[in-house]
């Protein structure tokens, strides 16, 4: 199978190939370093499986890239890679099309049957995220829970600006990143401070921050 790896770190992508190029039935065909280099790759070499990092500033992060991804290319099956063993990203990104979720942590074994796994199909949930999985499943979520998730709160398009916004870049830089109109920036803009409830960018920073939507 084609493998194309993307993690914001060298070491990683390194080490993750040598263990992967080693199985008889992988072949690495190319790394990416974010989101847009990872998408880029995808569409290049049509790989059977991306293993996508979630976060990887300063470029676009796996939580935007995901959706992008599968959207474009369905039949390509990707992995998520993290060390946040955290049920609001393990949710987010699987309602977006992942196909597994793994964190850094895991043994070499564990990886490899990962990789396997979604290849032919099925889902790998990293077993430490699983009882969380099935909670999830069995209560159906916490009304509470849920009226502060980001991930059911904001559209894809506005979790992209969000960010940006967070960052400090202006209207006009955030329209020229994203290749839509200064008045669409804005209208976005207002949109997520009034479903979020937040009346500064103070504000905005400090809930990014606190749900791991920022990334330096």
């Amino acid at each position: 199978m084609k493998i194309v790896i993307a993690d914001d770190h060298a070491v990683v992508r390194t080490g993750f190939s040598m263990i992967l190029n080693y199985q008889d039935d992988m072949e690495v065909v190319a790394t990416a370093a974010d989101g847009l280099e990872a998408f880029q790759m995808v569409a290049k070499h049509h790989p059977d499986v991306l293993i996508l990092d979630l976060s990887m500033p300063p470029g676009e992060s796996g939580l935007i890239a995901t959706g992008k991804i599968k959207d474009a290319f369905p039949e390509t099956k990707i992995l998520i890679l993290t060390m946040f063993d955290d049920e609001e990203y393990l949710f987010h990104v699987l309602r977006n099309g992942a196909n597994g979720y793994i964190l850094k942590n895991a043994p070499d074994e564990e990886l490899i049957q990962a990789v396997r796994t979604v290849n032919n199909g099925d889902t790998f949930i990293d077993p430490k995220m699983a009882t969380s999985l099935v909670h999830e499943l069995m209560t159906g979520g916490k009304e509470e829970a849920k009226s502060n998730d980001p991930f059911k709160i904001l559209s894809k398009r506005e979790l992209e600006i969000l960010p940006l916004i967070a960052k400090g870049y202006g209207n006009k830089e955030i329209s020229e990143m994203l290749f839509v109109s200064v008045k669409t920036v804005e209208a976005h803009k207002a949109r997520i401070m009034d479903k979020l409830g937040l009346k500064s960018r103070p504000e905005l920073v400090e809930y990014a921050l606190k749900k791991k939507l920022l990334e330096f």
